[in-house]
Order: C-alpha cells, then sequence, then structure tokens
C-alpha cells in the first residue's frame, strides 16, 4: 500500500509538472534575453482591445494571470519573475516581482551604451510604510525603447548595508507613439541646477490614441503612457494611487503598478483643461454639458466612492446678465462665453478660476453650497456697465494685464500678512475673443498679440490683497509667445515654463536667468507641462 501511494504521489507531481511546464510555454516571451541571469520573462494574453487599455476589465484579467504566475513559481532575487507593461499603460515599462528573506528596499539604475544617455537611478516605492518589505512589486520606468537597457538591482536593509545586488540586459521593445527618445536641448547661462523630477507632457490634443510622455533633465524619454485620446490636464497623487483624465469622458485611478483600479465616466459633462481635489478627497472638474447649447462654463464633482457626477456650478447662474452679451460666432454651434481654463481650490472654500474669453480671474466663494463673485481681476472697460464691475480688484502700479491667461496657481505663503497672497500664470497676451468682437482690445490690451503671432508671451506673478481689493504685478518675465494653451509651474525654487505653440518648454532659475530650453515635436500644440518627482507612487 506505501508502494502504491508512493508511485501514485509520483504521477500526481509528474502530472502537476507536466501541467505547470505546458502553462509556462504557453505565455514564454521569446525575445532577447539571458535565462542564466535569472530573470524570468513572460508576457500574458488578452481578449480585451488593448488599444484601448483603461477599462477595469483588461487590467483584471492581466492580474488573473500574474496572480497564477506568482503561485506557480517561487520568485526570489535569484529568480526574479518580470512582465514587460502587463496593463498596457506604460509603453516600455517593466514590471518585476520576487520575495526576500530580510526586510529591504531596492534601488534600480538603467544604463545604456550611449553616450549622450546618462544612467537613471531611483529608489522605488512599496507597499510599506517604512520603505523596507520582503514582498516586492515594482514597475520599473526609464527604459529607453529600442535598446539593450542593463538593469541593475540593489537590496539595501534597514541599516543602510548593501546586501545584494544583480544586473541584468533587457532589450526594450519600440515606442507606440512617433515622439523624440531625445529633445533638442539648449543650454542657458544660469549654472544652477535642474528640478529634481520629470518633465511630463500633458497632451497633444489628439482626435485619436495620443499619450503622456516624461522627459528626465537631459530631454531623454523615461516613460509614455497611452491615453485613449485627446489629452491628460494634470497628475493628481493620492497615497498609492495616481488620478488622471484619458479622455474627454473619462478619468482613471492607477496603481503604481500600472493597473487601472478604477475608471470614471463623465456621462454627458466633457472634461476640459483643469480638474483638483477638493477638501473631501473627492476631484472638482471643469466641464461642459454636452447637451447644452453652451460649452466650458460648468464645474462637476466626481465622487470617487460612487463614481457619481455631481453638477455644483454653473457661471450662467452668476453671470447670466453678462452672457446675454455674448455673440455667437458665425462657424460656432455652442456658446463658449466663458472658456475657463483653470480651477484651483483655496484655504477658504472658495475656488480660482481663469477666464480665457473675458481675460479675466475670477474667485467664487461657497462654490458648491451658495456660490457667489468674491472679486474678479480684469479689465474696467472690459466690465464697465456690465453690472459686474463692483467685483473688480484695483489695479495698483502701471501694466498691461493679463490676457487670454492659462495655469492660474494660487500661492498661500505665510510670510504675508492675513489676506494677502500670490497668483501667478503664464499669460498669454493674446487678446482674440470671438464672443466679443465689439470690444477695443488693441487700445486697452496695447502690445498684445493674435492667435498664432506675437512678441512674447509672459509670465505674471501677482500679489493680491484681498483686504484693500488691490492687485500689484509683482514680477514678469517674457517667454516664447504662445496665444493659446501653454503653462507656467513655480517648482523648487526654479520656474518651468511650457509655450505650448512654439514647442518649447524652459526651466529658468530664481532669478529668471536660463538653465535649460527643450524642443518637443508636436502634433497640434503642447498643452501643459508640468513636473513630477512621483515621489511615494513609483519611487520612494
Amino acid at each position: 500500500m506505501k508502494r502504491f501511494l508512493t508511485y501514485g504521489k509520483r504521477i500526481l507531481i509528474a502530472i502537476v509538472c507536466f501541467t505547470a511546464l505546458f502553462f509556462v510555454a504557453q505565455y514564454s516571451v521569446y525575445a532577447d534575453f539571458d535565462q542564466s541571469e535569472d530573470i524570468v520573462y513572460k508576457t500574458l494574453t488578452y481578449t480585451n482591445d488593448t488599444s484601448k487599455p483603461y477599462n477595469t476589465a483588461l487590467s483584471n484579467e492581466a492580474q488573473r494571470q500574474i496572480d497564477q504566475y506568482l503561485w506557480l513559481g517561487n520568485y526570489t532575487f535569484d529568480h526574479i519573475l518580470a512582465i514587460a507593461d502587463p496593463y498596457q499603460t506604460n509603453t516600455n515599462a517593466l514590471n518585476i516581482y520576487f520575495k526576500t528573506e530580510e526586510a529591504v528596499s531596492v534601488t534600480y539604475t538603467i544604463h545604456v551604451e550611449a553616450s549622450n544617455i546618462s544612467d537613471f537611478t531611483r529608489t522605488l516605492k512599496n507597499d510599506d510604510k517604512s520603505g523596507y518589505t520582503t514582498d516586492h512589486a515594482y514597475q520599473l520606468i526609464g527604459l529607453i525603447p529600442d535598446m539593450d537597457n542593463i538593469i541593475t538591482l540593489k537590496l539595501t536593509d534597514k541599516n543602510g548595508n548593501i546586501v545584494n545586488q544583480k544586473s541584468f540586459t533587457y532589450h526594450a521593445g519600440p515606442l507606440k507613439g512617433k515622439e523624440d527618445v531625445q529633445l533638442k536641448l539648449e543650454k542657458g547661462t544660469s549654472t544652477e541646477a535642474l528640478s529634481n523630477g520629470l518633465y511630463t507632457v500633458l497632451g497633444n490634443d489628439s482626435d485619436d490614441q495620443d499619450f503622456v510622455y516624461l522627459y528626465d533633465n537631459e530631454g531623454v524619454l523615461r516613460s509614455e503612457m497611452p491615453i485613449n485620446g485627446y489629452r491628460s490636464h494634470r497628475m493628481l497623487f493620492d497615497e498609492d494611487y495616481l488620478y488622471m483624465s484619458v479622455s474627454q469622458y473619462k478619468m482613471a485611478k492607477l496603481s503604481r503598478l500600472g493597473r487601472v483600479e478604477e475608471v470614471y465616466k463623465t456621462g454627458s459633462y466633457e472634461i476640459h483643461h483643469d480638474y483638483v481635489f477638493d477638501e473631501t478627497g473627492n476631484i472638482l472638474i471643469l466641464a461642459t454639458d454636452t447637451t447644452s447649447e453652451t460649452e466650458e462654463d460648468l464645474v462637476i464633482r466626481l465622487n470617487l466612492k460612487t463614481g457619481e457626477i455631481h453638477e455644483i456650478l454653473d457661471l450662467a447662474d452668476l453671470f447670466g446678465d453678462y452672457k446675454k452679451t455674448a455673440a455667437l460666432p458665425k462657424d460656432a454651434d455652442t456658446l463658449d462665453w466663458m472658456h475657463i481654463n483653470t480651477l484651483q481650490l483655496m484655504d477658504d472654500h472658495s475656488i480660482l478660476l481663469s477666464s480665457r474669453e473675458t481675460s479675466t480671474i475670477i474667485k467664487i466663494k461657497d462654490y458648491d453650497t451658495s456660490p457667489s463673485i468674491d472679486y474678479m481681476i480684469g479689465n474696467e472697460e472690459f466690465w464697465t456697465a456690465s453690472g459686474y464691475d463692483s467685483n473688480l480688484l484695483s489695479q495698483e502700479g502701471e501694466f498691461v494685464l493679463q490676457s487670454g491667461q492659462h495655469t492660474v496657481t494660487y500661492v498661500a505663503d505665510d510670510d504675508l500678512p492675513e489676506g494677502q497672497y500670490y497668483v501667478y500664470m503664464f499669460n498669454n497676451n493674446n487678446t482674440i475673443s470671438a464672443t466679443r468682437p465689439d470690444f477695443d482690445w488693441k487700445t486697452y490690451y496695447p502690445g498684445t498679440g493674435t492667435a498664432v503671432k506675437g512678441d512674447a508671451s509672459y509670465y505674471y506673478r501677482y500679489l493680491v490683497d484681498e483686504t484693500a481689493r488691490t492687485f500689484t504685478l509683482v514680477d514678469s518675465m517674457p517667454v516664447d509667445y504662445s496665444g493659446y494653451v501653454s503653462s507656467a509651474q513655480e517648482y523648487e525654487g526654479n520656474l518651468i515654463v511650457d509655450s505650448g505653440m512654439a514647442d518649447t518648454f524652459t526651466e529658468y532659475d530664481a532669478h529668471h536667468e536660463l538653465i535649460a530650453k527643450f524642443t518637443i515635436q508636436a502634433e497640434k500644440f503642447i498643452y501643459r507641462i508640468y513636473k513630477y518627482t512621483y515621489e511615494g507612487f513609483w519611487f520612494q
């Protein structure tokens, strides 16, 4: 009996091993890699359409296969599981999985044999708050497409000692887009260092599949994130997750491994230009109701727990009399009478909006309960006799006001007296307003440009004094002209400017001296470029 059981166990073990080998054979990568390096490469098969990656069904399908690989294999640092872009959300990313007996952190370096591309090194974020774990799952970004990437992994214990390391070669595949792997770089006269992080190119405004690109300080592409179309507007980070728009009607929640955790649909509301977290951790979104006769004049709230959408602010309720005076252009089907392009949450349950069409900055208090106009920063002549001119703050000093501005940003400063703060922006310096053809823009905004031509756009910084009801231009500098789109970001003491229609982005030091300028391809224009470290998401 004992001999029979032993023989039966052997048969059972043989069947299990054969089944496992057959399963592995079905999904193994036949690619350029060296199994002697103890990296076990696998691929996944998909029944869902991978050209539209932002759906949870595709991610769940991928996760089931990953879990099966992890269940079948005993993956250690000497036997690492590696899967290229398993969730189809980061073209050249490589996910790795393994366990260690001791809790460690992992640092990785990517090296390629190219003299113009420096090594890329980061310490990886894991799920343990201490930063040290025995269960390792990471998404490695920074790989150079169509090249052999030498990846070095280093394990560090809690005492700061490197306890193990290994290197392996991975040949990254091609990009899905047509962007440059290395941008043209012009170095400036400043000797100051560029800020930390990755320049995040948030879209070309494409009708087809588009991408979010991440470039390092040398202009080398480090990530290509496909989206379903249109553009993203900014990255929002909350705990271990990234939120971003992936089409005109969808927001997505991504894990640090690239998994699509949730997709939020906005129904008949079209996402445009901007979104921010509110005080409750939900997301406020600038929107257009596609069933109405107007556009780009609403704020909606996305409830991240339920996925419900609520319209919380219609500017027609506050500016109804002005709306009646706006003209519908001959070639337009809907009235773009305000064109709100920026949304900022302030400290007093107010929001700050940027209206491109009126070249006005608007503060709305009690925005979701009892909204009312707190103040406006705009041209007195534009608003004369409108019934809204009493809301205007007084201009202190002689300067031409902002016009066609984008990315208006609120900055609280504890060193300022109560009631004062800063507001900065990309001042496009463009006075095209199709819904106000009667206004004499050139007289009241001298030196401004047109949609495609102008001497310069500007970075503007205002000091706003709510107590005195005034605003003052305290800092400005000319930048490459862009009639539409574009962004400005004060970041780590430097200034980053995207001149979207000029196809350039630049970083300046604290004295506005140029550190570096990059030139980038644009299908149409580059909407915004913000810099993020991605610490707390991919990196520790």
